[in-house]
């Protein structure tokens, strides 16, 4: 397939894209379905190379069928239908293997409005991936349910409670009431804070308003902070590894960030819990480190996922906390990863570029 380019030309310039760049599997034929075009993405999911497919029929090499067992290529029609016609929609698809893919076509026409095909354009997915990603949703809505339940049946309770036999408590006994309502209440609100949280990051949506931050500062803020709420204030040490550049982050979303590894570092670590900031050739890296267990290797790949919770005899929250954490991350154009650390526990470490400001 090597030399085969698709070109794109807008009103001054032309550019020229590789076909084996593409995302997604790229198969190309001729009107009769004989294969010109089998790019690398489309090799790798069907096991079939370009070299191997070119010049023979689609249904010879690929073989098509719907799950009713009928020969797309055939459905396709390519000879009948309206001469208007110009794409086929996404259907789910079935090589003899029985491999699931989603396959859809164009129909190239020349000239373009009512023509003859020239060609046809196919491009193939993987129908696992939307199947995972299905899955994943119908977790979390069923996970975020469960979690509901606990603390709205709580403020229900304790609200029918008081506003039915309100003057036969004390004092200390409706402060307590209400503490439970107010406490339950901020959970429910965290909850929905990481339902939307996941939503933008699946979809793409999350937006990054970027402003001048100080992390060593938002570090300290957070420190503050659990200290206030009853924390040892020897709990937390933060290490500074060098002169900081300036980075033009979202002030927001890297508090939350932090936030969370730091949580994630009490809940299921132990002893001191150290923030280290350093820079980089390109930005900033801050790695928070714990004295606990650390991770087993063979869960590293599982840490970012929805749902996982680490050490089952600790369990706590939705699990939703450090695929947030990687989402919004990522949104700043950075990586993050997650290793044995220096003393033992697990060490988070994630890098972030110096940025530019946002002015959109």
């Amino acid at each position: 397939m090597h030399g085969e380019h698709i070109d794109e030309r807008s009103a001054e310039t032309a550019s020229v894209i590789d076909v084996n760049d593409l995302p997604d599997g790229l198969v190309v034929t001729d009107r009769d379905g004989h294969v010109l075009i089998v790019n690398r993405a489309a090799a790798r999911l069907t096991g079939v190379t370009h070299d191997q497919a070119v010049g023979r029929h689609l249904r010879d090499v690929f073989s098509f069928r719907d799950h009713d067992g009928r020969d797309w290529w055939k459905w396709l029609d390519t000879y009948g239908g309206l001469p208007t016609r110009t794409r086929q929609p996404e259907l789910p698809l079935r090589t003899p293997g029985g491999q699931e893919m989603l396959v859809a076509a164009r129909l190239v026409r020349s000239p373009e409005r009512g023509g003859e095909i020239v060609r046809v354009v196919i491009t193939l997915r993987d129908a696992g991936a939307r199947a995972r990603l299905e899955r994943s949703r119908a977790d979390l809505v069923s996970t975020v349910a469960h979690e509901l339940r606990s603390p709205l049946t709580s403020v229900k309770g304790f609200t029918a409670t008081l506003l039915s036999k309100w003057t036969r408590f004390t004092d200390d006994q409706k402060l307590v009431m209400l503490e439970t309502v107010n406490a339950d209440a901020d959970r429910v609100t965290r909850l929905i804070t990481e339902l939307l949280d996941v939503s933008r990051i699946e979809s793409g949506r999350l937006e990054i308003h970027r402003q001048v931050v100080d992390i060593p500062a938002r570090i300290r803020k957070i420190i503050a902070g659990r200290v206030a709420a009853g924390e040892p204030d020897d709990r937390f040490r933060l290490e500074l590894g060098g002169e900081l550049p300036e980075t033009w982050l979202d002030q927001d979303k890297i508090d939350q960030v932090l936030a969370n590894l730091m949580e994630n570092a009490v809940r299921h670590g132990r002893g001191t819990v150290t923030i280290v900031v350093e820079p980089n050739e390109w930005g900033v890296t801050v790695s928070v480190r714990d004295q606990g267990e650390g991770i087993p290797p063979e869960l590293v790949t599982r840490v970012f996922r929805q749902f996982w919770r680490g050490n089952a005899r600790r369990r706590g929250g939705t699990g939703l906390g450090l695929f947030i954490v990687k989402g919004l991350i990522e949104a700043h154009g950075g990586t993050i990863s997650v290793q044995r650390g220096p003393e033992g526990g697990a060490e988070f470490r994630f890098m972030v570029p110096t940025g530019t400001p946002d002015f959109a």
